[in-house]
C-alpha cells in the first residue's frame, strides 16, 4: 500500500481510505463481526485512514470502530471523524449544530466511543447556515491546540467557505463525493483546493454501489437504507444508470478486471491529491477495491471510460432536492 500526504498540511494516509459508515445501518443490515473483521483487514493491508461520523448510527460506527481497534497501535491509524449532523431517535435528521460549545461537547463523546486520546482529522459534516465557518474552524484549532485533534477536515463544502476556511487555519483536506457519475467539484472546488494545498478525500466513488458493477435493480429498498430514498436509485432513472454501468462493464472486461475496480482507479488517476474512500462492509468487497491500486490507466484507457460514461450522464440527483438544498456544495 502507498502513501501519499494528505494536503499540503495533513498526515501520510494509504492511498485508499475506509469509510465505515455502512456499517451502522445506512444501506440496511449490516453484520458485527463482518464489519470487524473488515477493519482488521483493511488494517492488515496497509489501510491506515478510516472514516466515520459521530452520528452514523447515532455513535454505533464509533463503538465499532472503538472496538475493532482495540490492542492497535494509535500511531497506525488516521482516525477521520464527521460531526455537527443532529439526529432523532427514528433515525432522522434534525439539521446541523457547528456551534463551538456543541463541538466541543461532540468531541468529548467521540474520544469516549473511539477509545482514543485525540481524533486525527476533525470536520464538520455539513455547513451550519446558522454559524460562520470562522467560528466552527476556529472551535477546531482550539481543540489542536488541548491536543484532541491533529488536522482540520471540511465536507461537501463550496469554494468560497474554503477559501474562509483556510484564511483561519490550515485545513487537511476536503471530503466530498466524486465519481465517475458525481463530477460536479471539477468546476470550481477541485481547483480551489488544489490552490490553497487541501487534499481531497473522496466518498462515493461507487456511487452507494450503484456503479460496483454488483448492484440490481430491486435491491436497497430495506428500511433505513439511504438509496431508498436516492433519486438516482428510483423509476426509470436507475435503469438508465444501470446502462451506464454495463457500458463500463465491456471496458473493465477487456482489461481483465472489474467494474468497481475501474471505477475507483478512474476517480485516484484524476490525481495524487485524491484518496479514494471505499465504503466496504465486508472482507470480499474490500479485497475486491484493493485491486484497484494495481489498475493503472493510459490516456486511451480514461479517453475510453469517459466515453462511456459521460460526465453528467447519470439520471437523478446525487441526494434528494430537499437535501441537495442546504448543501454549501451546491451553491
Amino acid at each position: 500500500m502507498n502513501h501519499v500526504q494528505l494536503g499540503k498540511t495533513g498526515p501520510s494516509v494509504s492511498t485508499l481510505g475506509l469509510g465505515c459508515m455502512g456499517m451502522s445501518g445506512m444501506y440496511g443490515p449490516s453484520d458485527r463481526s463482518e464489519s470487524i473483521a473488515t477493519i482488521h483487514a483493511a488494517l492488515d493491508a496497509g489501510i491506515n485512514l478510516i472514516d466515520t461520523g459521530d452520528f452514523y448510527g447515532m455513535g454505533h460506527n464509533e463503538m465499532l470502530i472503538g472496538e475493532a481497534l482495540k490492542g492497535v497501535a494509535r500511531d497506525k491509524v488516521i482516525l477521520s471523524v464527521k460531526t455537527g449532523a443532529l439526529r432523532d431517535r427514528d433515525g432522522g435528521f434534525n439539521g446541523i449544530d457547528n456551534r463551538p460549545a456543541a463541538l466541543k461537547n461532540f468531541i468529548a463523546y467521540s474520544l469516549q466511543r473511539l477509545g482514543v486520546d485525540h481524533i486525527d482529522i476533525y470536520r464538520p459534516a455539513r455547513l451550519d447556515p446558522n454559524v460562520p465557518i470562522e467560528e466552527t474552524v476556529g472551535a477546531i484549532a482550539d481543540m489542536i491546540k488541548a491536543g484532541y485533534v491533529r488536522h482540520i477536515g471540511l465536507s461537501e463544502v463550496g469554494a468560497s467557505t474554503i477559501r474562509r476556511a483556510a484564511a483561519v487555519h490550515p485545513i487537511a483536506d476536503l471530503q466530498i463525493e466524486y465519481s465517475l457519475i458525481s463530477r460536479g467539484i471539477e468546476a470550481s472546488i477541485l481547483p480551489t483546493c488544489r490552490e490553497l494545498g487541501i487534499g481531497i478525500t473522496a466518498y462515493g466513488v461507487l456511487s452507494r454501489g450503484l456503479i460496483s458493477g454488483h448492484w440490481q435493480k430491486g435491491q436497497g429498498s430495506a428500511k433505513g437504507d439511504f438509496r431508498s430514498q436516492s433519486p438516482r436509485f428510483m423509476g426509470e432513472n436507475v435503469d438508465r444508470n444501470l446502462a451506464l454501468v454495463e457500458a463500463l462493464r465491456k471496458i473493465a472486461d477487456t482489461r481483465g478486471v472489474s467494474v468497481a475496480q475501474i471505477a475507483i482507479a478512474w476517480v485516484a488517476a484524476r490525481g495524487s491529491d485524491i484518496v479514494p474512500l471505499i465504503g466496504a462492509r465486508k472482507v470480499e468487497r474490500l479485497e475486491e477495491a484493493l485491486g484497484s491500486q494495481e489498475v493503472h490507466l493510459s490516456l486511451a484507457d480514461l479517453a475510453a471510460v469517459e466515453a462511456a460514461v459521460p460526465r453528467d450522464a447519470a439520471a437523478g440527483g446525487r441526494y434528494p432536492e430537499a437535501m441537495l438544498a442546504h448543501m454549501d456544495s451546491e451553491k
